[in-house]
């Protein structure tokens, strides 16, 4: 058995949950197995399962095997699928050979007739048709010619053309849109050549602008009122659109390309480098660094150090963000290269993709340092910059009011600790000296009590003795505006945003002073924004309920004669619940609240009929 199974199995229990491909590697770095998943979690923790029966003895023996293991992140099943294809072919694993059904190498064939198909192959024929590959995986090859075939509307069928033109009726796949109907004769053989040029170009470099073009193609088949031309066109479009997702990994301008993204948490930081060779994402690089006070001077002297000492330089290289120094080390590659290296910093479109893609795997990476999802590394990284802060916020508290009309006015604040919700932290507060129903006035109370504790109790450093580095409160500017004066009074320099709903009470910006934020296009910010206001307006509900209950039943006790609100709020603190009470006997009511004898019986029977 892998002496290592307990720590691979723990590091497996932490992975992300995401699409993806993983590397098993041996003691000596090598990769010895290939695989995708679709949740990365769940599949590679079944390889270190102890006598997981599932297994068969090859998968045993490359388990044992195993030092370590590695994975890239992707967005979808499919993508996976193409990466784990291009990854095989490069590392050619031990035990992918082995645990492949089909053995040895694969191809994609494009046969040599006036009407040619798109087919997989096992092996490679004297037949002068043109063989793409080869490749490893047969299923990677099989899956790809499938979707090509069906997105481009290619004949599948063993008709020959032209002799089958207008022979018989079209087949199902024509009628089901998943064929063009060559048999129908009236597609041109060039207009043929054409569509098939464009599903080759797509096996080989994605979809690039050959949406563009066909868009194009398909106005200018409508200007000159070939309305069938272009429906054909439409639904070709269409279909290509739909399957775009899984090719991203094809993406790309460049025959070689390295694509790099910073992520950060506190004092820790990594990089993630994609490498594109021949258009494909070939491999992968993270760095995790430590100590870390500057994001800026780390991405300008890691830059510099790696480039420089490269041997296998890119065409272009696509950044997260700008650095100093930039335009001296694209001229000293340029030098190095002997042609010209491009560094760009992309906006949007498909090379923006890209960089998100290596920030996830960054934020990956670097959750392993901090022990946290990558997801919650992302989320504090966005919000960082979004709200240009300083420093990471490690520990945020947010707070929200909750009233019935202008009784029962109660303050929630929950915390959230390197993403993660610290419910020993959270606090209930009763407000107590605001008349009437004013949030403004309800959450100054609640800011003031809760700060003015940090100052008793600072020296522990916990709880009430902690300050946040970020404060939230669920409400627009006029809550922010309400609360900065007590801060900068008791001089206390904590960052104040607004949580602001829309109309149906979904997250929809963050608040300052001066107006809002929209947050909505940065997903891992503003999905974690939307949980912290859920969970404090939950939180502060949820008392306010029990408050509300609370009161009523005091009011409810006060019915038996000689008990006042102060006697009753007494036998409640006693006795927390309804069913506490009715449990009590006599006298421990009458100790509980003072009570005569003869009161303590009529409540104990008042309450026995509850």
């Amino acid at each position: 058995m892998n002496p290592n199974l307990e720590r691979l199995s723990a590091k497996a229990r932490n992975c992300t949950d995401m699409p993806g491909v993983y590397l098993m590697k041996n003691q000596k770095g090598e990769v010895i197995y290939v695989g995708k998943a679709k949740v990365l979690k769940n599949r590679v923790s079944q390889y270190f399962q102890p006598n997981n029966p599932s297994h068969t003895d090859k998968v045993r023996r490359m388990v044992e095997q195993v030092e370590d293991f590695d994975y890239i992140l992707v967005d979808s099943e499919f993508e996976a699928l193409v990466l784990e294809c291009s990854l095989i072919k490069q590392y050619s694993p031990k035990y992918n050979i082995l645990l492949k059904d089909d053995k040895g190498y694969h191809y994609i064939r494009v046969s040599k007739e006036p009407f040619p198909r798109v087919s997989a192959m096992k092996m490679l024929l004297d037949d002068q048709a043109e063989y793409l590959g080869p490749y490893i995986s047969s299923y990677a090859v099989t899956e790809t010619v499938d979707a090509v075939n069906k997105a481009f509307r290619l004949p599948t069928c063993a008709r020959k053309f032209p002799q089958d033109f207008r022979k018989g009726r079209p087949c199902l796949n024509y009628h089901i849109k998943q064929c063009m109907g060559l048999c129908r004769g009236r597609i041109s053989q060039e207009e043929y050549r054409e569509i098939l040029n464009q599903a080759l170009s797509y096996i080989k470099k994605g979809s690039g602008n050959l949406i563009e073009r066909l868009e194009q193609q398909m106005e200018e088949a409508a200007e000159r009122l070939d309305f069938e031309k272009a429906a054909r066109l439409r639904d070709r479009i269409a279909a290509i659109k739909k399957i775009s997702d899984t090719q991203k990994v094809y993406m790309i301008q460049n025959e070689s390309q390295d694509v790099l993204a910073f992520a950060r948490n506190g004092q820790n930081a990594a990089v993630s480098i994609l490498k594109f060779r021949n258009y494909r994402l070939s491999d992968k690089e993270d760095h995790v660094f430590s100590d870390v006070d500057d994001l800026s001077a780390l991405r300008t002297d890691f830059l510099n150090q790696y480039y420089l000492s490269a041997s296998d330089l890119p065409q272009q290289i696509e950044l997260d963000a700008d650095f100093s120094g930039r335009e001296l080390l694209e001229s000293y590659l340029r030098e190095k290269k002997g042609k010209k290296v491009q560094i760009r910093i992309p906006q949007r479109g498909d090379p923006h993709k890209m960089v998100e893609m290596a920030f996830q795997n960054a934020s990956e990476k670097l959750s392993k340092k901090v022990e946290r999802t990558g997801h919650e590394v992302a989320a504090l990284d966005e919000l960082t910059k979004l709200l240009g802060l300083p420093k990471t916020p490690e520990y945020i508290e947010a707070y929200d009011i909750s009233n019935l009309g202008e009784s029962d006015k109660v303050g929630g604040m929950v915390v959230f600790e390197n993403g993660r919700p610290l419910k020993k932290a959270y606090r209930k507060f009763q407000i107590k000296d605001v008349e009437g129903q004013d949030d403004y006035s309800s959450m100054r109370e609640v800011l003031k009590r809760r700060l003015n504790r940090y100052f008793q109790e600072k020296e522990s450093g916990e709880g009430f003795g902690r300050l946040p580095d970020l404060i939230l409160l669920d409400g627009g500017k006029g809550h922010v505006a309400a609360i900065r004066p007590i801060l900068e009074k008791l001089g206390l320099e904590i960052p104040v945003y607004g949580m602001v709903k829309d109309s149906r009470h979904r997250t929809r910006a963050i608040a300052e002073d001066g107006g809002e934020i929209a947050i909505a296009g940065n997903r891992s910010a503003f999905r974690f924004v939307t949980n912290v206001q859920d969970e404090v307006h939950r939180y502060a509900i949820n008392y306010q309920k029990t408050v509300h209950k609370k009161s009523t039943f005091e009011l409810t006790l006060t019915r038996v004669e000689g008990i006042g609100p102060k006697k009753a709020a007494a036998l409640l603190k006693e006795f927390k619940t309804k069913a506490e009470l009715q449990k009590a006997t006599p006298e421990m009511l009458r100790q509980a609240a003072k009570l005569s004898e003869k009161t303590a019986k009529e409540l104990y029977d008042f309450i026995q009929e509850l």
